[in-house]
């Protein structure tokens, strides 16, 4: 319960959200009642705007009087998600009697729900996403990263030249990782973002099944460059996982600009 419907914040105790407990309660099933209430369309269409780094979205951080902004036709992306439920306080600071605050998502159905709303809206009308959903998690299972290389080659090389040159969003260099980073978090997993060491940050860690993924994503003219792997190797991102005692598997994945699909997708498994 505490997973999926707690952890909206305003500087104090945490609460859950009793709309979606009413219903847990009268259902006995875990799901993302309040975010099916209604579509955030008017969200969905900004991000898309704004071409928003998703994988940033759940770690941005504001002050006091941009939180408290309701101008609508200029408000501020964190101002508008904090506003309208999507984003909640993680950290109250301080700094010589200058308020800012460092927000987050509240819960498993904000992130999963949202992340699978702009999924939807990020690529063509009948691509299965659904689908690729399930099998991306029925490849982490099993740990078929040839199948995992597959599907997202496939996914991208799937989509339409003339989506492309029409859909601005899908000109954005940012978009092929957001995408791929969305098929995680649309399942809800644990994923990590921008996660510090001290070499550096990780693209994206997804911790799932007793296992421990880490994935570096580099854009390349059109031919793979080997580069995204090398600097997970060169920068030993993994090191900060070791204490875990679960395998760790490197995953450098590059996308080509003038192909528009996955050209790179090397693997070290049980690092």
């Amino acid at each position: 319960m505490k997973e999926w419907y707690n952890g909206y914040n305003w500087a104090g105790t945490s609460v859950y959200n009793p709309f979606d407990l009413l219903l847990l309660f009268q259902k006995r099933e875990f799901r993302p009642y309040w975010f099916e209430t209604g579509t955030p369309t008017f969200l969905i269409d900004l991000l898309t705007r704004r071409q928003a780094w998703l994988p940033e979205l759940g770690q941005l951080e504001t002050d006091a009087e941009l939180l408290s902004t309701f101008e609508v036709d200029n408000i501020a992306t964190e101002a508008l998600m904090f506003q309208a439920g999507y984003l909640t306080i993680d950290e109250e600071i301080n700094l010589d009697g200058n308020w800012f605050y460092r927000l987050r998502y509240p819960n498993r159905e904000v992130f999963q729900s949202l992340h699978a709303s702009l999924l939807n809206a990020w690529t063509p009308q009948g691509q299965p996403v659904t689908r690729q959903r399930m099998s991306l998690y029925r490849l982490l299972l099993a740990n078929d990263f040839s199948g995992l290389q597959a599907l997202f080659t496939a996914f991208f090389a799937g989509i339409p030249h003339d989506w492309y040159r029409n859909n601005p969003i899908a000109q954005y260099e940012g978009y092929y990782a957001s995408v791929f980073y969305s098929h995680f978090a649309a399942l809800g997993l644990d994923v990590r973002l921008e996660d510090a060491t001290s070499h550096g940050r990780i693209d994206m860690a997804v911790l799932f099944n007793g296992q421990v993924y880490l994935f570096e994503f580099k854009v390349v003219e059109l031919v793979p460059e080997g580069k995204a792997l090398q600097q997970i190797r060169e920068r030993g991102y993994a090191e900060k996982y070791r204490a875990r005692g679960e395998p760790i598997h490197l995953i450098g994945v590059e996308f080509s600009r003038e192909s528009r699909s996955v050209v790179g997708f090397e693997v070290e498994r049980g690092y």
